[in-house]
């Protein structure tokens, strides 16, 4: 499987794979949300789901792919601080702000700087269409934002801090999308590296939210955060190794791209399965959001 993926990487055969990973990555990415929205402390949350991704992943590590050479520890070293300080930005974006507002600022901002750095490192080169393409994605994303801004009734100071945060989260997302595909892309075997990832990547906030947990007044009950948390792990296994595997046989700015159509792939499900409103507003800049997404593969022809 490794070796078949290898092979078809930067060809046509490639390109498509690389679009369904991204598609499938961000319904997973919108689920993942979807089962956060309303829930525990995001730090508990958090720490809930890096555990099991702990449990999980340590014996696919041990037993079932090939150890880690010496220069890919080096990039799980660097992985760890890097999505270290992406979860943290999150937590303290969703700590000040609500979901509705931080997640679509994250989601805006991440491709676009991602889209530079790609060019950049990976001497990648987009076309005007796709040009377009992700300016109506980023748009619609920050543009929704907005809306669901107008809609807050929370302290504005404290929206201004999460806003920032949630800026600061957008721009962490570039950065570990930009060195997870270049890391896996120099692995020997791509799915050693991402069983490694997902273990040495979650070993850092159960510890943080363990110390949170023991110093809550009134602390949630473990059984339903637990359950949320195996949940989320396996989730972030599709959301985050289909578009690191995306990124290695296709594009990296066109997978970073097409990922946040998550925004699209939420708004559904809180309309069909939540009951949430969403108006001709919101139809329209969810609209806007899939012509970008369709403009980027429309380019790339």
């Amino acid at each position: 499987m490794a070796e078949w993926l290898l092979s078809i990487a930067g060809t046509a055969q490639g390109a498509q794979l690389a679009t369904a990973l991204a598609l499938m990555s961000a319904l997973a990415h919108a689920i993942f949300g979807a089962l956060q929205k309303g829930a525990h402390d995001p730090w508990l949350t958090r720490g809930a789901i890096d555990f099991w991704l702990a449990v999980l992943s340590l014996p696919i590590a041990l037993f079932l792919v090939p150890w880690p050479n010496a220069q890919m520890w080096g990039f799980l070293a660097g992985a760890f601080f890097i999505h270290f300080g992406y979860k943290l930005t999150m937590a303290l974006a969703y700590e000040k702000a609500a979901f509705t507002v931080v997640y679509p600022v994250v989601r805006g901002t991440g491709p676009v700087v991602t889209v530079f750095a790609a060019m950049l490192i990976f001497r990648e080169s987009f076309a005007p269409v796709q040009w377009l393409g992700i300016a109506c994605l980023s748009g619609g994303i920050l543009l929704l934002a907005l809306r669901n801004l107008s809609e807050e009734t929370l302290d504005l100071r404290a929206l201004k801090i999460g806003l920032a945060w949630a800026v600061a989260g957008g721009v962490m997302v570039a950065i570990y999308t930009t060195f997870d595909a270049y890391a896996i892309r120099q692995a020997p075997n791509p799915f050693s590296f991402l069983a490694w990832f997902f273990l040495i990547t979650s070993l850092d906030f159960p510890g943080l939210a363990l110390h949170r947990y023991r110093k809550m007044i009134l602390p949630p009950r473990i059984l339903p955060l637990m359950v949320r948390g195996i949940a989320g792990a396996i989730i972030a296994y599709v959301s985050f190794g289909g578009v690191m595997l995306a990124t290695l046989v296709g594009k990296v700015g066109e997978a970073a791209v097409l990922r946040e159509t998550s925004t699209v792939f939420a708004a559904l499900i809180g309309w069909f399965i939540l009951g949430e409103k969403v108006g001709p507003r919101r139809l329209f800049l969810m609209s806007l959001i899939a012509l970008g997404a369709v403009l980027v593969e429309i380019g790339k022809r």
